[in-house]
């Protein structure tokens, strides 16, 4: 247990690589979990070695008495996956994601982008887009039921839409830089038709894309074309989220035309929050990797996140700043 600014950090180190982490759905206000991507990078590769794992979360540790504490994680259940899996979603309500039609975007190195449903019992694939090779795409993200994101290295980001012939309605393409993550504000709407996207990409860079101004991004880390921003990480940027907690200390921030604070872990060991205008807030800054972390929308002052060296980080801030301004 680590203890700095008001924040605790428990490390829970495990016998295997972590690559993604998200909170799951509190079956009761007493039940929190997790779940985790996991690779076992010490058995054969003929043998199945990644997993989905569902870990109970005790947050009732007593750091003055580590001895008489209960284990922090505890393992519930396990699903072996024949490939190692490099991303994770969750659903906030009890229906599939894939029920009543609804489908998943694809995105790869080989620059298709296709939808995939389940019908009959099999898998269905739709063809959107082939580039035949001239885009490597790396990221995508659904804004809605009929439009999505897909970002990569080539032509920058892409906003799609179902709706339109074609499906591709905008593009940016200004800035050389390979896109990794992609997020939009919890509760977006498209009453405008406009939403604001969150970036997370190479050296560091993190910026919003703003469709109404679609070839003008704010940059809020890195350095852009048209200048330098607060330069929170030097490398690759593997995740971005739009920070929950952070927010709510600006009244104003949901009416204002103010970019809201974004969490991003990077490839140097930082895990920080940005905003715009303001300095950043480091929370972590290791000697390994950052892969992935998760806010939880229950609880947004707790994070989670995977540590290179095979290590879940539950991360605790002040709960306070979220009440202050409620």
């Amino acid at each position: 247990m680590a203890a700095s600014g008001g924040r605790l950090l428990y490390r829970c180190p495990q016998s295997k690589a972590v690559d993604a982490v998200r909170w799951l759905r509190p079956i009761s206000a007493f039940d929190r979990f997790i779940a985790a991507a996991v690779h076992d990078t010490d058995t054969d590769t003929d043998t199945c070695s990644s997993a989905v794992e569902i870990h109970s979360v005790n947050l009732s540790f007593n750091p003055e008495n580590p001895d008489h504490s209960r284990p922090l994680l505890h393992l519930r259940s396990s699903w072996p996956s024949p490939s190692r899996i490099s991303s994770l979603r969750t659903s906030e309500t009890r229906q599939k994601h894939l029920d009543g039609g609804r489908e998943c975007v694809s995105v790869g190195e080989d620059g298709r982008v296709n939808l995939v449903s389940i019908a009959e019992m099999r898998l269905d694939h739709r063809l959107v887009h082939d580039s035949q090779g001239l885009v490597s795409y790396t990221a995508a993200r659904w804004g809605s039921q009929a439009e999505f994101a897909t970002g990569g290295f080539g032509f920058g980001l892409q906003w799609w839409d179902q709706r339109k012939p074609g499906g591709l309605v905008s593009q940016f393409k200004g800035w050389l830089y390979l896109e990794h993550a992609i997020d939009y504000p919890p509760l977006m709407s498209h009453k405008e038709g406009y939403p604001n996207n969150k970036v997370g990409g190479s050296s560091g860079t993190v910026f919003a894309w703003d469709l109404r101004r679609q070839q003008e991004p704010i940059l809020l880390s890195g350095v852009g074309p048209t200048g330098t921003g607060q330069s929170t990480s030097e490398s690759e940027v593997w995740e971005v989220q739009y920070d929950i907690h952070t927010q709510s200390s600006s009244t104003s921030a949901a009416s204002s035309t103010k970019i809201l604070p974004v969490m991003m872990c990077s490839e140097d060991g930082i895990l920080a929050v940005i905003e715009q205008g303001e300095a950043p807030i480091e929370l972590l800054a290791e000697d390994c990797a950052i892969n992935s972390f998760d806010i939880d929308p229950q609880n947004p002052s707790d994070v989670v996140c995977c540590l290179e060296w095979e290590t879940i980080g539950i991360l605790l801030r002040q709960r306070r700043a979220i009440s202050a301004y409620s």
